[in-house]
């Protein structure tokens, strides 16, 4: 058995102006993830299940205790593959949903270790010590723009091409999956996000919210304000504490949870 679990919280919210979530999140003791789905005549929301029910489905093997580090971690890089491959295959029967895809933004924990598996613009934050810190890097055009040099953080807010990706699971196979591994630290407390929070709110509003000591609360407090100020997207929010002792929970939400 894992020493380490997530005790965790989460919500997904329709926003004030989108007509449908194509947001989904996946909740486990040991595996969390949030997925944005994009494109397609009403399929943003089949790309992004695709992804969390994938990893839904590994989880089994993900955390058992008699698979090396190695292993697990190949696993993880290979089920954006099986993802892709997915996507691919609805797409090729539907071609109303040619076009769609997802992001997938999702944490395991294994014993002593926290391993980040990323692609698109959801984010993953964790609070450390009253310090928050962005632990995914954003795979979008302003994003690479920001690291060139070209633009501002500021002019990065209101960017015209703030919501276009450089990379997503799409079903084209030419995803470059990022893996990162961390250390589990006591009193860390994690945050997955859709862009339907990191891009309404500062990282500094966002700080504020996760600083509330009950989980709950403070996902209550994140999506409130993110409907305050006009959630002109889905918005997803997963708040995760370190935890010694498993609560057995698993739930999907948005899209995911659609029967």
């Amino acid at each position: 058995m894992s020493a380490n679990y997530f005790q965790s919280s989460a919500r997904s919210a329709l926003g004030l102006v989108r007509q449908g979530n194509e947001d989904s999140a996946f909740l486990s003791p040991q595996l969390i993830a949030v997925a944005d789905g994009m494109g397609g005549h009403a399929a943003g929301e089949v790309a992004s299940k695709i992804a969390v029910k994938v990893l839904h489905s590994l989880v089994p093997t993900l955390t058992a205790q008699e698979i090396d580090e190695d292993s697990v971690e190949d696993l993880l890089m290979h089920s954006l593959h099986s993802i892709d491959y997915e996507i691919a295959a609805i797409t090729e029967e539907d071609i109303d949903k040619r076009g769609m895809g997802t992001t997938l933004t999702a944490l395991l924990i294994r014993n002593d270790q926290i391993a980040l598996l990323h692609v698109g613009d959801s984010r993953c934050y964790r609070l450390r010590s009253n310090t928050i810190e962005q632990l995914s890097v954003d795979h979008s055009v302003v994003q690479e723009l920001l690291d060139q040099g070209a633009i501002t953080a500021k002019e990065a807010v209101d960017h015209p091409q703030r919501s276009i990706l450089t990379q997503a699971l799409r079903g084209d196979g030419t995803t470059t999956p990022v893996l990162q591994i961390y250390e589990v630290k006591k009193g860390d407390r994690y945050l997955l996000c859709s862009d339907g929070l990191s891009g309404v709110l500062t990282e500094k509003e966002i700080k504020v919210g996760l600083s509330k000591s009950d989980k709950s609360e403070a996902v209550k407090f994140l999506v409130g304000a993110t409907l305050e100020n006009g959630a002109p997207d889905n918005v997803t929010v997963v708040i995760a504490d370190i935890a010694h002792i498993a609560d057995g929970k698993t739930e999907f939400f948005g899209a995911a949870n659609d029967k």
